[in-house]
């Protein structure tokens, strides 16, 4: 590539940071703001001419807005070539030893804001595990703020959504899994019951949470083991 972007909003650099990566590959890297790249016209006006590159955490297609960037050079009769990452709905399962194809809908829990407390994320896992099926949940990022939601942070939200629609799923099934900088070196992994993990400290962002369905001999053994999990409340699955 004759230019390099970055972009770190849709999801933070595990394991490095942007300087040691321009050291790495030996050339300057331009950060883009969100509005840059939803934008697009810095990168697609420097594509028109010379080779460009966009570089993002995780996988560049897991995000709709890279999606209608490649769309719009596309459209343009730009060439675009992408180099898939690992993305947390792999790399999530994979750290706990959970099995893949037992995840159903995926779901993200939003900063609760004045006027917006919505219910949804609890449903989908209630709905995901009457289906048998594990639910990844992914947590709010505000990167231009600095703002990153907590697992624990996460936990006591769902805890107030059960309140709010008079639910009782987690008193009958408190297993969550935190999981912090899935990926990197200094990862962490812990299951429990919500009501105790909701103190957790998990350190730096970014986190995110496996709220298990019915599982597997084999699952209950990779949670113990890398998580954790104690064992009377993975009985009750």
């Amino acid at each position: 590539c004759d230019i390099l972007f970055s972009e770190f909003y849709t999801a933070a650099l595990m394991g490095s940071t942007p300087e040691r990566l321009e050291k790495t590959v030996g050339k300057r890297i331009t950060p883009l703001s969100r509005d840059d790249v939803e934008g697009g016209d810095i990168i697609l006006q420097s594509a028109r001419k010379e080779r460009v590159g966009l570089l993002i955490a995780g996988d560049p297609m897991a995000a709709t807005t890279h999606v209608d960037l490649r769309l719009r050079a596309e459209k343009e009769g730009i060439p675009t070539e992408v180099i898939n990452g690992v993305s947390i709905l792999v790399a999530a399962p994979s750290a706990l030893g959970l099995q893949h194809y037992k995840f159903g809908r995926i779901t993200t829990i939003p900063f609760i804001e004045e006027g917006y407390f919505p219910t949804s994320p609890y449903e989908t896992i209630v709905k995901n595990f009457e289906t048998g099926l594990h639910t990844l949940v992914l947590l709010d990022i505000h990167a231009d703020e600095g703002r990153y939601l907590t697992a624990s942070e996460a936990m006591n939200t769902l805890l107030l959504m059960e309140e709010k629609v008079g639910g009782d799923f987690f008193a009958e099934h408190p297993l969550v899994c935190g999981l912090g900088r899935v990926g990197s070196k200094n990862m962490v992994l812990k299951c429990g019951d919500i009501r105790h993990m909701k103190d957790e400290d998990f350190g730096p962002p970014l986190h995110c949470m496996i709220i298990p369905g019915p599982l597997h001999y084999m699952e209950k053994e990779a949670l113990k083991a890398f998580g954790r999990a104690p064992d009377d409340i993975l009985k009750i699955y």
